[in-house]
């Protein structure tokens, strides 16, 4: 098994080229089925959320035992979720942690295991009204779905890494009609670097996935935001200001997503079970009292846009929306948390648009522009990956032009939690997750003497920066297997010479791996 995995590995890396080529092809299968798996999950969720309004209406004018009923199938939904997390345990939460453990050898997983316990719980939570959102799930059944063509095709570790990772793309892709975004998500938060070989398979599944939502959905933008107009300098230092302060909800976001699952650690919640079922229970008294809360958010940025509600209630909204997030996903039940996250940063924008607007240092016309910053500052404060966030915002609103005060918000976002030393959540997610799992030692990702094939870039002033191979010191079991620069592949010895922009490809030991990167990156 241990030399058929090298042999597959060695014939990729001797012919660099073809190897691309079947990845691309690879990627478009991938696309496909991702496309599908995702057309049909975000049907059935809004096809939900679209009659979920009108069964509370119902509940209001007729006999209560129909609400007594509905908590029936609250109870049933609870239980049928533990029981498909307990199929597959890696199905519940957000989806984007384990993605990123799947990629890096944490875990071990059943995709087609995942794939039907993920669907069917994220339809049955978020469809039950609790605040979560698609994106996670959608990242986490299209990676699993990449490692199932990786695994029909009978492909190695490496180039199943590659088709995870483009499946976790795609299913971004068709989740919000965003592929260029998706890629850099990929990149950005799930590898922490830029590959060739990752990004060339992501991008044709991103492409294709999202060319399967348009044949299903359409090709309407997520959020329809009207056209914003263009900010005039003298009013940006106001773009710093909600920088900052988006950027400390961010951070207050992030200590207390950390945190939040300390609440079921009371000695009520005995099991899974009650975990599930509080946050279900809960929808009853939201569904009648502050329905805008519920499910993903995307009516509430409609909401915001046709200006009709008050800065009081926003606030209210706000607040619920931050405490039922933190109570939803602090749960553990399967659905993500980016969508609700985009919600609470575009109510955070109006809410400071709006009163810059009523002291009258704000014209009333950039109020759209404070809600549409507000999102990519939230989501750099917590994700931490500004290029993404920038992206995502230009491709969900269809609006290019704002690029300066985009990246202005931004900067200031992420600067404020940087300050705050807040780290990105999802990889804050992972690492508790895996000091919870038992099986898996939390002092290392994986178990001592795992081998592993690394691809990495030499970046510019770093270590190994116009060194002989032979003169870097090296993690020990450390092999250079093949070197890249340009569009040029070099067979590595101890007297070739390293250069900023190499790609170099290593068998190296996993826990060496973070020694690895400290020679290849600038500290």
């Amino acid at each position: 098994m241990i030399d058929d995995e090298k042999r597959k590995t060695f014939y990729a890396l001797n012919d660099m080229r073809q190897f691309k080529f079947r990845l691309a092809i690879e990627g478009v299968v991938v696309g496909v089925f991702v496309g599908c798996i995702i057309g049909f999950y975000r049907f059935c969720l809004e096809f939900i959320a679209h009659n979920r309004s009108a069964l509370f209406e119902f509940f209001k004018v007729n006999n209560p035992v129909y609400l007594g009923g509905w908590v029936v199938v609250l109870l049933c939904v609870a239980w049928l979720i533990d029981r498909l997390v307990k199929f597959a345990p890696l199905s519940g939460s957000s989806g984007i942690p384990q993605i990123k453990g799947s990629i890096m050898g944490i875990y071990k997983t059943n995709w087609w295991k995942i794939i039907i316990s993920k669907l069917s719980g994220c339809i049955m939570a978020i469809g039950a009204g609790l605040s979560l959102g698609r994106e996670g799930p959608s990242i986490q059944l299209g990676g699993m779905a990449g490692q199932g063509v990786s695994r029909f095709f009978g492909r190695s570790r490496m180039e199943e890494r590659c088709l995870i990772s483009a499946g976790a793309g795609a299913g971004l892709a068709a989740a919000f009609n965003a592929p260029i975004a998706s890629v850099m998500f990929t990149m950005e938060v799930l590898h922490r670097t830029l590959s060739p070989i990752v990004l060339l398979p992501t991008l044709v599944a991103a492409l294709v996935s999202t060319m399967v939502s348009h044949a299903i959905f359409g090709r309407g933008m997520i959020f329809d935001i009207p056209k914003l107009i263009l900010m005039t300098f003298d009013v940006l230092p106001h773009m710093v200001v909600l920088g900052v302060f988006i950027g400390l909800a961010g951070v207050l976001f992030n200590k207390a997503m950390v945190n939040g699952g300390k609440f079921y650690e009371l000695s009520f919640f005995k099991n899974n079970f009650m975990r599930y079922l509080f946050p279900l229970l809960l929808t009853i008294p939201i569904g009648f009292l502050l329905p805008e809360i519920m499910g993903g958010g995307d009516a509430m940025i409609v909401t915001l846009i046709s200006r009709n509600a008050t800065i009081r209630f926003l606030v209210i909204v706000l607040v619920g929306k931050f405490i039922f997030t933190m109570l939803s996903a602090g749960s553990g039940i399967p659905g993500g948390t980016l969508q609700p996250m985009l919600v609470m940063g575009a109510l955070g924008g109006y809410i400071y648009g709006a009163i810059c607007i009523k002291m009258g240092i704000l014209p009333v016309y950039y109020l759209d522009n404070c809600i549409v910053f507000g999102m990519v500052g939230f989501f750099a404060a917590t994700v931490r990956c500004p290029l993404t966030g920038i992206l995502l915002i230009l491709e969900l609103t269809g609006s290019f032009m704002q690029l300066f005060s985009l990246c202005l918000v931004t900067l200031f976002a992420n600067t404020t939690a940087e300050f705050f030393h807040s780290e990105p959540i999802y990889d804050v997610m992972l690492r508790r997750s895996l000091v919870k799992d038992k099986k898996i030692n939390p002092d290392v990702l994986v178990k001592p003497g795992t081998r592993n094939v690394m691809e990495i870039p030499i970046e510019s002033g770093s270590m190994a920066d116009g060194k002989l191979i032979k003169d870097i010191a090296w993690p020990e079991n450390t092999l250079v297997v093949g070197v890249k620069r340009g569009g040029f592949d070099i067979v590595p010895g101890g007297n070739t010479r390293l250069m900023a922009g190499d790609y170099i490809y290593m068998v190296v030991n996993t826990k060496a791996m973070s020694d690895i990167r400290k020679i290849m990156v600038k500290e």
